[in-house]
This record gives C-alpha cells, sequence and structure tokens, in this order.
C-alpha cells in the first residue's frame, strides 16, 4: 500500500509515492513517465550494494532496461570533479533527451543527480528514489539540485524538478542509526518552521518511529512533503517563503564547512543543531520564549540525536570564524546574513536584517558550553 502527495506545478506537477515495496515495482510506477523503457541510475557504492539488484529486477519486471554508475559515497561526491564523472558516462551511454536519468540514493546523489540531469543536453527528466530519511523527507522534493564549493555549501546547481518521487520507507530498515536520526533532523524541522501540532506529535511519537513503527514513519514523511509541496508552489524558486525551508542551515552550513564536509557532521545533525541554535537566537533577541530551543534540544536528547555543537568531535573555530563562514550561504542578499528565526513553535519567518552581536554571543556561548563538556 502506497500513499500519494502530489506536487501540483503547472505543467509540471509530479507525484510522490510514499510506501513500503515501491522498489520492487519501480517499472510499474515509473511507466507513466518513461518515454522509453530504459533508465539511467545514478547512485553511490553503498546504496549500490544494498538496493541496486532489488530496483533493476523491478524494473526488468516490467520490461525497462537499467543502466547504472555508482560513486563513491558522502557528501565529498557532491564537487566538480564527481560531477563530471556522471556527466561524462551519461554521454557516453548516449542519453538522449527522451530518456531519464534515475537518482537512486540519499541527498548527495540526489542533488548530483538532479543537476547532472538538468545541463546535460540543456535539461533531461529525472526521477528521484530516496533511500534515505533526510531525501525521502526534504531533499528530493522541489527540485533543488547541485553541488558544494571549497567556498561553501550548494553554491553551484539548479532548479530542476523531478518528473516523480519513489519514497520507498522499507529502504529506511538498512540505514544505520546515526544516518536515521541525522534524517530526523529535517522531520524536526518541518514542525518547528510550520506546524506545531507536527512537532508535538513527533515528541509524542518520535521514538516509536525511531524504533520502526511503519505507521508512524509514513505518517512523518507524507506530513513532511506535504509542507515542502505547500511551500515549493507558493514560491518555487525560492524568492520569498522556500526560504523558511532553510531553517537552521545558515548555522548548519557553516558548520558544514568548518568539519569539512565530513562525517564528523552530518547534514540532518548539522540541520538539527541550527534549528536549535536559531531557536536560541530567537530567545535571544525576545522574539520567542526560552523554552522552545530547551524543548527542542530535549526532545533531540530523547531521541538520541546529536542536539548541540558539543556534539560535534574534533576542533571548531571560533564564532567569528563560523560568522564569516555564513556570509558565504547562498541567501546572502546585499553583504546581509538572512536567517530564519521564530516566534513559536510553528511560528518561524524571514529575518534579513539580523544584528551579528547576538548571532556572534549565541555562538560563542555554544562553544564555550563545548569546551566545558
Amino acid at each position: 500500500m502506497s500513499e500519494e502527495v502530489w506536487v501540483d506545478l503547472p505543467g509540471r506537477g509530479y507525484a510522490i509515492r510514499i510506501g513500503e515495496g515501491l522498489i520492487d515495482r519501480a517499472g510499474a510506477e515509473m511507466a507513466a513517465v518513461l518515454r522509453r523503457p530504459r533508465v539511467f541510475v545514478l547512485t553511490d557504492e553503498t546504496v549500490a550494494a544494498l538496493h541496486l539488484d532489488r530496483f533493476r529486477a523491478g524494473c526488468a519486471a516490467h520490461g525497462v532496461g537499467v543502466e547504472a554508475l555508482a560513486l563513491p559515497a558522502g557528501e565529498a561526491t557532491k564537487c566538480w570533479a564527481r560531477l563530471e564523472e556522471a556527466v561524462e558516462w551519461l554521454l557516453e551511454c548516449r542519453v538522449e533527451r527522451n530518456d531519464m536519468v534515475v537518482a537512486l540514493g540519499g541527498g548527495v546523489i540526489g542533488d548530483l543527480a538532479g543537476f547532472a540531469a538538468a545541463i546535460l543536453r540543456r535539461g533531461v527528466d529525472f526521477i528521484q528514489v530516496p533511500t534515505t530519511l533526510l531525501a525521502q523527507v526534504d531533499s528530493s522534493v522541489g527540485g533543488k539540485t547541485g553541488i558544494n564549493s571549497p567556498r561553501g555549501k550548494n553554491l553551484i546547481g539548479a532548479f530542476h524538478q523531478p518528473r516523480l518521487v519513489l519514497a520507498d520507507t522499507g529502504l529506511l530498515a538498512t540505514l544505520p542509526r546515526r544516518d536515521f536520526l541525522a534524517g530526523y533532523g529535517e522531520v524536526v524541522k518541518y514542525g518547528l518552521l510550520g506546524d506545531a501540532s507536527f512537532f508535538g506529535w513527533l515528541e509524542t511519537n518520535g521514538p516509536a518511529l525511531r524504533d520502526g513503527d511503519r505507521a508512524a514513519l509514513r505518517h512523518a514523511v507524507r506530513r513532511s512533503c506535504e509542507m515542502k509541496a505547500e511551500i515549493v508552489l507558493r514560491d518555487e524558486t525560492e524568492q520569498g517563503d522556500r526560504a523558511l525551508l532553510n531553517l537552521g542551515h545558515t548555522f548548519c552550513h557553516a558548520l558544514e564547512a568548518a568539519t569539512g564536509y565530513s562525517d564528523r557532521l552530518l547534514h540532518g545533525e548539522g540541520v538539527a543543531i541550527g534549528c536549535g541554535l536559531a531557536l536560541e537566537l530567537s530567545a535571544r533577541l525576545g522574539l520567542c520564549s526560552q523554552e522552545n530551543p530547551v524543548r527542542l534540544r530535549a526532545h533531540l536528547r530523547q531521541m538520541g540525536a546529536r542536539a548541540a555543537l558539543s556534539d560535534i568531535p574534533g576542533p571548531l573555530p571560533d564564532a567569528d570564524a563560523l560568522i564569516d563562514l555564513m556570509r558565504q550561504d547562498k541567501k546572502v542578499r546585499d553583504g546581509a546574513i538572512t536567517f530564519i528565526l521564530t516566534h513559536d513553535i510553528g511560528a518561524a519567518f524571514i529575518a534579513r536584517d539580523v544584528d551579528l552581536a547576538p548571532v556572534r554571543a549565541v555562538l560563542a556561548d555554544a562553544l564555550a558550553e563545548r569546551r566545558a563538556a
């Protein structure tokens, strides 16, 4: 049984299908959007070992052929060199505009494969088959594609909407606990930015979701996708409201750059920690209650997730250096850093005129707590 969320973009609408076993029916699920019975899969070596054979079989059962390239796993793959490798492989395979690229993997593969599809022959269609919680609830939906630069996260990319998203929640059982909890950081973000009742539901049901409750997991994925779809429909190319989806990300991207996009800090972990810092900044500015960041961190701790700078191993730069990294964020306008702040849980807003003195103070205090831990 699967559920569906529709992203109703005019002339470019697509379905997000959510449920178990979708990968085993991949050929049938994709049939309506394929113009030729073949697909070209970009994946990573970890995902290929776990899921590529099942995907091939699910395609073969409906007469769909599969060619695949497995790239190294990890955030470092979102770079020029791997993008070039992917594009050259697709060209070697003689991919045409009528063909379909498939991103089989987490957020890294989804972003890179989508960008490769966007620039190949000035645009080839692609399908997202997200295999991580983070990708299923966030990065596979909405059409943001791209790679990182040494100067910052996601600074090179394009908007290129998928034709279909197949979110097989059964695949999440193969995720290491840390990766699952990293993805949960994006789930929590949706409650914080626009649905206080969903955050309350997570506080009650999060542990069951973490421990394998299938119905709870489907609900969390579906509600997250519904919220993202609603925001994307209002603002596809992030001229306004879509920036709300970056709650926690201004801090997160600076921390990812500071840790070298390494496994010291997974993206979803950075989002969760960044959300805590954004709520802390909101409280310091008198915009929300100090109870809000405390409540968030208590829930993340309950889940066993990373919640603060003290949970990041290894050295971190000082507050001023982190702010300098924030200045490379793609949301900077006229030299000013954009922050997503909150009036309360479920009530986020975009702030473009934040005094950096309280930002520096929040970071300095968090770094001091880290040293004392």
